[in-house]
């Protein structure tokens, strides 16, 4: 079965932890043991792990993506001005593997899992696998 996260992103730049929705899942459907594959649909929107205790930590990364990817580049021929989006998710991926123990993602004591969105506010979705 295939779980499907419906989000709300509400500005072009924007990190979601989404790492409770997905524990969400896993404690609604009993799954214990395996993998959880987290994947993105949306090429200017991406998957990530990273630090969830510092919020600082997502306003820096996405500062310096920001710097790496300037949405102000008059050479970039893609007609719908976005490219940076696209640069973006990119360098994030579309999908995360994380494995699940005893219920739980096996994440390290400071991360979680983000939706990263680089060209919003839009209506998104992100589905989720779980195998075991």
């Amino acid at each position: 079965m295939v779980h499907i996260l419906n989000l709300q992103t509400q500005k072009r730049n924007q990190w979601i932890d989404i790492t409770s929705l997905i524990e969400g899942f896993l404690q609604n459907f009993q799954f214990k043991d395996g993998v959880a594959i987290i994947y993105c649909p949306h090429t200017t929107a991406g998957i990530t792990i990273n630090e969830n205790a510092d919020p600082d930590v997502c306003r820096d990364l996405l500062r310096r993506l920001d710097e790496l990817c300037p949405w102000d580049m008059a050479q970039d021929r893609h007609g719908e001005g976005n490219s940076a989006a696209h640069l973006k998710a990119s360098l994030m991926g579309s999908s995360q593997t994380v494995i699940v123990k005893d219920g739980r993602l096996l994440l390290g004591r400071w991360q979680g899992v983000y939706f990263c969105e680089f060209d919003g506010p839009r209506s998104r979705q992100c589905f989720v696998k779980f195998i075991g």
